[in-house]
């Protein structure tokens, strides 16, 4: 598979490279990529390109060969991307942060332990005095403050509770 992209990218750049290029020859190219791509990217950016390459090979107009080099393109920086060196963990799924992770960065608490709502409430505080309105800060950002301290502080008396019983 890498061997394959890697000669359908130097014959695109041959191709991209050429003051003017031989769109016959693109057309051909494509359609190969098209039907024999494992990628499903790389598989519809060629079969979104057919058409216009067509055009372009059979029509002089420089509207149309313009749309068809931006076309290859686009085909031109999918093969990039898929020839080029992964490092680390580019394959794993990236996790979501839950609402409660997302409400603690957002005042700016740690992640890992259990907070008292006096902690919960001096963080908001800090924050608040800086994002309200009256104090020259945004209105939406006050009220996501808000948001966050009272799920964060439901969410500690839900805890207590369960304990209790």
């Amino acid at each position: 598979m890498e061997r394959r992209i890697a000669e359908w990218k130097a014959e695109l750049e041959r191709i991209w490279s050429a003051h003017a290029p031989d769109y016959a020859e693109a057309v051909r190219l494509v359609q190969h990529i098209a039907s024999a791509g494992e990628e499903m990217a790389l598989r519809q950016a060629a079969s979104q390109a057919l058409p216009i390459l067509r055009g372009a090979a059979q029509d002089a107009d420089p509207l149309t060969r313009d749309a068809a080099r931006r076309r290859l393109a686009v085909i031109r920086d999918v093969l990039l991307t898929l020839s080029a060196p992964q490092f680390g963990r580019r394959q794993e799924v990236v996790k979501l942060p839950t609402p409660e992770e997302c409400h603690r960065q957002l005042l700016g608490l740690p992640l890992g332990c259990r907070l008292s709502e006096s902690e919960i409430h001096r963080a908001y505080k800090l924050l608040a005095k800086r994002a309200h309105p009256d104090a020259g800060g945004n209105v939406e950002a006050f009220l996501k403050l808000s948001a966050a301290r009272e799920a964060l502080m439901q969410e500690r008396r839900r805890d207590l509770r369960s304990r209790d019983f």
